[in-house]
């Protein structure tokens, strides 16, 4: 895998003195994350945990909406958490509701939102709006997920390209499953997520992203929850998210990572 490989390959020597080894006792750290990140993070998890003694707990959710797995509803349920990486407004949401330390939150990646046909389907063009608008009118179904992406592609996308009204019927939000696989098993002929979720899924083929004039990236962001019994090992953790040695495997994944700018 293009992700472990490369971990293997992390230049340790340059990160020996790693501010993660400021941690004084070994902690437990219980993350939620949503899943336009976590492909990335599970490759990265093993190398802090090597690196600082911590253990990393991992709860799976959207960033929004009411399912059972949704972050906001399992804080709602008292779940342990002392890391959230999420869609970032839905964080900052959190963060007016007093679920999330305030300042804690760090910028850690863009995610462009992708195209995606069963494996050996014909790839549509995509090459700008008309051709988007063209391909959805043709399409007998079409699936998106009930996250930011699925969110901003059928409350905005649709109307924008005026195709609102043919749309109904044939186009469906899907909880919780990844949008990749209702497309890979031939149930919906075209599936839009962000390409960090898609790249995972087997077969299907990833068309690409959407073009420029209706291209919506969303930011994912890490902050340390207000209940949050390992503040401190949380802190690392997002520090380590935040590294040159994490952006590499991050990039792979998908997403475009967001470089912390030198204090002045």
């Amino acid at each position: 895998m293009i992700l472990s490989t490369h971990l293997r390959t992390i230049g340790l020597a340059a990160s020996a003195a790693f501010l993660l080894t400021t941690a004084a006792q070994a902690a437990e750290v219980h993350v939620m994350i949503s899943g336009g990140m976590t492909a990335a993070f599970k490759s990265l998890v093993p190398e802090f945990e090597r690196r600082s003694g911590h253990k990393v707990a991992i709860a799976y959710g959207p960033s929004m909406g009411t399912t059972t797995n949704a972050i906001p509803v399992r804080l709602e349920r008292g779940e342990p958490a002392d890391v959230l990486i999420m869609v970032g407004y839905a964080l900052s949401d959190l963060t007016t509701k007093g679920k999330v330390t305030p300042d804690s939150r760090a910028d850690l990646a863009n995610s462009p939102i992708g195209v995606a046909v069963k494996s050996g389907t014909p790839h549509p063009d995509i090459s700008n709006a008309e051709a988007v608008k063209r391909m959805l009118i043709a399409a007998k179904t079409i699936a998106y997920s009930d996250s930011a992406s699925g969110v901003y592609v059928s409350t905005e996308m649709f109307d924008r390209l005026g195709i609102k009204d043919e749309m109904k019927g044939k186009a469906r939000m899907i909880p919780a499953t990844p949008v990749g696989e209702i497309v890979a098993q031939g149930e919906a002929e075209i599936g839009f997520q962000q390409i960090s979720e898609l790249k995972p899924v087997k077969g299907i083929d990833i068309v690409g992203p959407l073009p420029a004039g209706l291209q919506k990236i969303t930011v994912f962001s890490a902050g340390i929850a207000k209940a949050a019994k390992e503040p401190e090992a949380g802190k690392a953790l997002i520090k380590f998210l935040q590294s040159p040695d994490a952006r590499h495997v991050i990039a792979e994944s998908g997403l475009d990572p967001i470089v912390r700018r030198a204090p002045n």
